[in-house]
């Protein structure tokens, strides 16, 4: 199973939030880039890097960022927020991005998404979930749609997706442990390599995941808040 270390980056800073809620964002770096590089010299492979200004503002804002990220650290990055137009997601790739994670649009534009995924291939197109209370939420989590989330991902994996990365908001940031329960049900029910995102904790979370089946795990708040290390990371085999 991947782990995938997480930069949220909101006004050109590497923050975290609590359940998306922009108010009780917390600064962890100025540059996000230097987390990315202790990332790098540590062994890590993936990053998850998301542009909060981007999903609030609609278009991508923190390319610069990106930029630094992959010029100067070997990771493999997908990157989310604000991936709205094809501007937007040929500058993401231009920057250096491994794969784009858009949510968003396959809710609300589901044409311009599935463009994208025959124009760029399914290894580079990553299907965003981010849902509460088993529906899917856009717009950096401000807006709640009717979508449910099982219909959403099985609808898209009948399209051609493999790959999805799907964040229960009531977990993310709380530290209290991921919705095993989501995952497993999603998995159930699919065929598709589930990186799961929001509320890991522990290490013990993480084998729990992978035992579950999930493909990866995004790991956000717990490094920051140190209940996990980096060098616990490093040579971990999940």
């Amino acid at each position: 199973m991947k782990i995938i270390p997480a930069i949220d980056i909101l006004d050109g800073k590497c923050v975290r939030l609590t359940e998306g809620d922009y108010a009780t964002q917390k600064v962890y770096y100025t540059k996000p880039v230097e987390f990315a590089k202790q990332l790098a010299d540590h062994g890590i492979e993936y990053l998850h890097v998301v542009d909060l200004d981007g999903a609030k503002s609609k278009h991508i804002v923190n390319h610069r960022a990106l930029t630094e990220i992959c010029t100067q650290t070997n990771l493999n990055v997908d990157f989310g927020g604000g991936i709205k137009t094809d501007e937007d997601i040929r500058i993401a790739f231009d920057c250096g991005a491994s794969q784009v994670t858009a949510g968003s649009i396959a809710a609300k534009q589901p044409e311009v998404f599935l463009a994208w995924l025959a124009r760029y291939g399914k290894d580079k197109i990553i299907l965003g979930a981010d849902c509460k209370a088993g529906k899917i939420y856009t717009n950096g989590w401000l807006e709640r749609s009717s979508l449910a989330v099982f219909d959403f991902i099985k609808a898209y994996e009948a399209k051609g997706v493999t790959q999805v990365i799907c964040t229960d908001i009531s977990k993310d940031g709380n530290l209290q442990g991921p919705a095993h329960e989501l995952y497993a049900e999603i998995l159930r029910t699919t065929q598709v390599q589930l990186i799961a995102s929001g509320g890991v904790t522990s290490l013990e979370d993480l084998q729990r995941l992978k035992s579950i089946g999930c493909a990866g795990a995004i790991v956000g708040k717990a490094l920051y808040e140190g209940r996990i290390n980096l060098k616990d990371l490093v040579g971990l085999k999940i």
